[in-house]
């Protein structure tokens, strides 16, 4: 199956809205939220799931974490128009409750697409449930700020910036767990040239 484009993808998350799955976040939503930004972004960001404001909006991110997340993007020299803003469920779960196995199960193949059709240097995976989808077992009070190489993907998994919404320090951890990034895609561009990563 040829690779399909993230306007393609895209089209296919918006037209699922209605389409009867049976899947609570699916069909109670006011939009899906399929996730935007370059489709050429060196990093793509994965969070959990679209809260009110994304859900109002059809965009992820641009509540009040969202504004975080901004400010840590700009912290690198980087815009969301140079990156990828998406989650790993495509609609708000009601009340904001966490996403059920089966929902997360349900949204994959289009992240998976997602991701193939970016082919993204870096993953930052925002928060425990993200990156418990990628690096299952781990915690992230304990494995954030440290990359991991996973079949030939690194990922970063960070804090999801909601938490230093509640948590005032970890605003400051977030931001410093950020710095690593321009050097630690120097080194991906480095093993990528040696064949030691997926290029």
């Amino acid at each position: 199956m040829p690779r399909r484009t993230l306007d393609e993808i895209t089209a296919e998350i918006l037209a699922h809205k209605g389409a009867g799955c049976g899947f609570e976040p699916c069909e109670t939503c006011s939009n899906m939220v399929p996730g935007e930004g370059s489709p050429n972004a060196e990093i793509m960001f994965i969070g959990e799931a679209p809260g009110k404001n994304e859900d109002l909006q059809g965009r992820p991110f641009v509540g009040q974490a969202g504004k975080l997340l901004d400010r840590l993007i700009e912290s690198i020299g980087m815009t969301r128009e140079d990156v990828f803003i998406a989650n790993v469920l495509k609609a708000r779960p009601p009340g904001n409750r966490d996403p059920l196995p089966g929902e997360a199960e349900h949204n994959w193949p289009w992240l998976e697409q997602q991701i193939e059709a970016i082919d993204p240097k870096l993953i930052v995976l925002l928060g425990r449930h993200a990156m418990n989808r990628f690096l299952p077992k781990r915690r992230i009070s304990v494995d954030h700020g440290q990359p991991r190489l996973l079949r030939g993907q690194v990922y970063l998994p960070v804090y999801h910036p909601a938490a230093a919404l509640y948590t005032k320090s970890l605003e400051q951890t977030l931001f410093e767990d950020f710095a690593q990034i321009p050097e630690l895609l120097e080194r991906i561009e480095a093993a990528q040239r040696e064949g030691m990563v997926r290029a």
